[in-house]
């Protein structure tokens, strides 16, 4: 038997997203956002209100980076998304982060979050969400497996659970993406 919960936003996985931008001065800011992911094959789609300051700094800036928060700093990236950079201007190194500036485009790559996109804007879509190509993909050789590629075990993303206000962490391998289902034919 199924329940029915009427219209709800929710989904699974909901990757906690670190957008990092410059604003007009150079300062660093950042935000947490859960609303995002792949939009096209090298773009990425971010839905941000117009009043956020990353907002405000990506159309400032035309780009951004893209961190995925980690199990190791879950308290930080959520404080991320519960302090608006309008109120609190230094809020990344409240949260205890540092950043270095992207070597792709004119946006801080936060050090402690091993695993980042470096996005150049394309446009704001009819909606007003951010629509990002990816320049480059980084990783810190820590969350690299034997293969030389991002190991999720390594890395431990965290999700966002809507349904339940909470971060699940993720990693672990359950099958082979286009090769288990091949032994149903």
């Amino acid at each position: 038997m199924r329940k029915d919960f009427g219209k709800k936003t929710w989904m699974y996985p909901l990757p906690v997203l670190i957008v990092g931008t410059y604003d007009e001065n150079g300062n660093a800011d950042a935000m947490n956002a859960a609303w995002g992911g792949i939009y096209d094959t090298d773009t990425v789609v971010l839905c941000l209100s117009a009043d956020h300051k990353t907002t405000k700094n990506i159309r400032a800036k035309g780009a951004f980076t893209v961190s995925f928060a980690d199990e190791a700093h879950t308290a930080a990236c959520d404080y991320l998304g519960i302090v608006s950079g309008n109120d609190v201007p230094d809020k990344l190194s409240k949260a205890g982060f540092t950043v270095s500036k992207g070597g792709h485009v004119d946006a801080p790559v936060i050090n402690e979050l091993p695993m980042t996109l470096e996005c150049r804007l394309v446009k704001f879509n009819e909606d007003g969400n951010v629509i990002g190509e990816i320049v480059n993909v980084s990783a810190d050789e820590s969350v690299l497996g034997e293969n030389g590629k991002v190991d999720p075990a390594k890395l431990r993303p965290i999700t966002f659970d809507p349904v339940n206000n909470g971060y699940l962490v993720l990693g672990e391998r359950v099958g082979n993406a286009f090769f288990d289902g091949a032994k149903i034919k």
